[in-house]
């Protein structure tokens, strides 16, 4: 178990997990789980950390068929600009190694956007805190779990 699925029993959301066997040497951990998986990689999900001019960590949900447009997260999160959190930083605030990280059971509660794609779909895939571990849920769930807001952060 993890953080992320812990989380998800307590509050007794639904949800469904879904393996498959990682591969080290994929190129995008995202891609790789929606291919594996047989998923829309519309519907898979990446965790990315950024950070605000201020040093706030911030997360960013985002189709893994596309990037995080960092001028849109810091519109969305009322910033003056936003860059690419340091990896280390990352993993230390979250307690989730990279290509793990999920948006659920973090040690410690950022704020978190959303893209607005993820509301055209009845459930979305994000990782569960594992390499090689998704988790299915409503991306209103997710919302709720996370204390997160939609906004057009994606990039297409």
């Amino acid at each position: 178990m993890t953080p992320a699925l812990d989380l998800l029993k307590k509050v007794r959301a639904e949800h469904r997990i879904h393996s498959y066997e990682h591969d080290p040497k994929a190129a995008s951990y995202g891609l790789e789980a929606a291919e594996k998986l047989g998923l829309e990689p519309a519907q898979v999900f990446k965790t990315l950390l950024a950070s605000t001019e201020k040093g706030e960590l911030l997360v960013a949900v985002v189709p893994v068929v596309g990037t995080l447009d960092l001028k849109a997260l810091a519109t969305a999160a009322k910033a003056k600009k936003t860059e690419m959190a340091d990896p280390a930083a990352a993993q230390r605030s979250t307690g989730y190694l990279l290509g793990g990280i999920s948006p659920l059971g973090q040690k410690k509660r950022l704020r978190t956007f959303i893209d607005q794609s993820a509301e055209q779909f009845a459930t979305i895939y994000v990782s569960a805190g594992r390499r090689g571990l998704e988790v299915e849920l409503a991306p209103k769930a997710l919302a709720e779990h996370t204390g997160a807001m939609f906004a057009p952060v994606g990039r297409g």
